[in-house]
């Protein structure tokens, strides 16, 4: 509970602060150029029976603004007068049109009010990711120096990779870090370099391998290998009844032979596959007995173990941190800010290319909602993942508005654009019957994604 708490705190605050910032872009424009703001909010206020909606409000004093907290955590909004948006208020849009509206204004006036969320959101996380480069810096363990090589899956192993192969590089590049980056770069590849056995090589590649079948894929296309040597034994464990030691070499399970520890998982994996079928308690206690061998020096040894109902055997390995020493660039204020851009620029990059998967059928099972974005704050309140996540979800946000739906930003640019070329305003009924369409567009997404983390919670997917 604590976690989830934990976790729910920073997606607020990260997603209060984003949408607050967002909808001050279209603010700012607004008041710029003339325009009246009737209503700024942080979060949603629907009214419910004889209230209004609003945890709190308040309107200064010559203001035509009101400023306040709805009370359905779902966004935000800056309701601009003379503009046909979320609120279908068509009862304004009746009344003769006044200098002070938004439909009085001159288009490209118009275009920079609409654009004025995304922008900021976009400056924001290019901001952001400056400071976390001048403030910590850039750690990351070069795959170059990962000198015990990776673990393959099969599909990987067809391509022609081998258990222990070193990633050093494709033909647009060195990799840099073991990150989702490393699999779009070997999904995109024609050759990929590595060092087998000390001899460098080369593996030919189609250049079009399905990128989220490689991150989907369990066991993992590609994985740092790690041995399987004990580091630590938790009490009470059945690792401890059994007397396994630190420094002990996990070599075989149930028959099997294990050559790392992603083996070892491999095999455990499959176990619970069988335990999640078993019917009866005499057919879990089949699977939980298990045989392991290991060894310590020369000798090796064969142990029979009860695993937990988790399947555990309850020790610890070296994490990749531990194993290999992790190297740190440090930013000066002034390197930050094009590091930092660049950095941004290819989060936004990447992400916009994974868009194409949303429209498979993998691809649509793998949209998130709450949960799914939730769930990517870590554990523990860490300000250097809070700041990252929170650039992370800036780019998002920014990308999501432009896209040409109605009912977002990118749809009102969409038809000021046509405006500006065609020197023809849309019609009044069709914005509104657009602004329609494009909301059911989104509430159908919204349930899509959502219904996925809870089928995803519920074990179906």
């Amino acid at each position: 509970m604590e976690i989830f708490l934990i976790r729910l705190l920073q997606f607020m605050l990260a997603i209060s602060l984003l949408v607050l910032l967002h909808e001050g872009g279209h603010f700012f424009f607004a008041k710029l150029f003339g325009v009246r703001v009737d209503k700024f909010y942080l979060f949603f206020d629907p009214s419910i029976w004889k209230w209004d909606g609003s945890i709190f409000k308040w309107k200064p004093k010559k203001s035509d603004t009101q400023y306040g907290v709805g009370w359905l955590p779902l966004g935000g909004y800056c309701k601009i007068a003379g503009m046909i948006d979320e609120s279908f208020d068509t009862e304004q849009m009746k009344q003769p049109e006044q200098p002070w509206e938004f439909r009085s204004k001159p288009a490209w006036q118009r275009l920079l009010i609409m654009i004025g969320g995304v922008l900021v959101n976009f400056l924001l996380a290019l901001f952001i990711y400056s400071m976390i480069l001048f403030y910590w810096g850039d750690t990351y363990i070069p795959v170059k120096d990962m000198n015990l090589g990776m673990k393959f899956n099969s599909e990987a192993k067809a391509l022609g990779f081998k258990d222990g192969d070193i990633l050093i590089g494709t033909e647009n590049g060195a990799f840099k870090d073991f990150s989702a980056d490393l699999y779009r770069d070997i999904s995109e590849a024609h050759r990929v370099d590595i060092v087998r056995q000390g001899k460098p090589m080369s593996i030919s590649l189609p250049g079009d391998l399905n990128l989220l079948g490689m991150l989907k894929a369990d066991p993992s296309f590609v994985r740092p290998l790690v041995p399987a040597v004990v580091d630590s034994v938790l009490p009470e464990s059945p690792a401890a009844t059994v007397g396994l030691q630190k420094g002990d070499r996990i070599v075989g399970i149930n028959g099997s032979p294990v050559d790392s520890y992603n083996e070892f998982t491999d095999r455990i994996a499959r176990l619970s596959d069988v335990l999640a079928v078993a019917k009866t308690s005499e057919d879990s206690m089949k699977v939980r007995n298990a045989t392991i061998v290991f060894a310590r020096g020369e000798q090796t040894d064969t142990a029979n173990v009860i695993l937990t109902p988790e399947l555990k055997l309850g020790f610890l390995c070296q994490t990749i941190a531990g194993i290999y020493k992790p190297y740190t660039r440090e930013y000066s204020f002034l390197e930050s800010i094009p590091a930092g851009v660049k950095y941004g620029w290819n989060v936004l990059a990447g992400y916009v290319d994974d868009m194409k998967y949303v429209f498979t059928a993998d691809g649509a099972k793998s949209l998130g909602g709450f949960g799914a974005i939730g769930s990517l704050f870590p554990p523990m309140w860490d300000w250097y993942m809070f700041w990252k996540m929170t650039a992370f979800l800036s780019i998002i946000l920014a990308f999501m508005n432009i896209l040409p739906i109605p009912a977002l930003d990118g749809g009102h640019v969409l038809f000021l654009v046509y405006e500006m070329v065609t020197r023809r305003k849309p019609s009044e009924k069709f914005m509104i019957r657009a602004e329609y369409v494009g909301f059911g567009i989104l509430i159908l997404l919204m349930v899509v994604a959502n219904l996925n983390d809870i089928l995803r919670w519920l074990g179906y997917m």
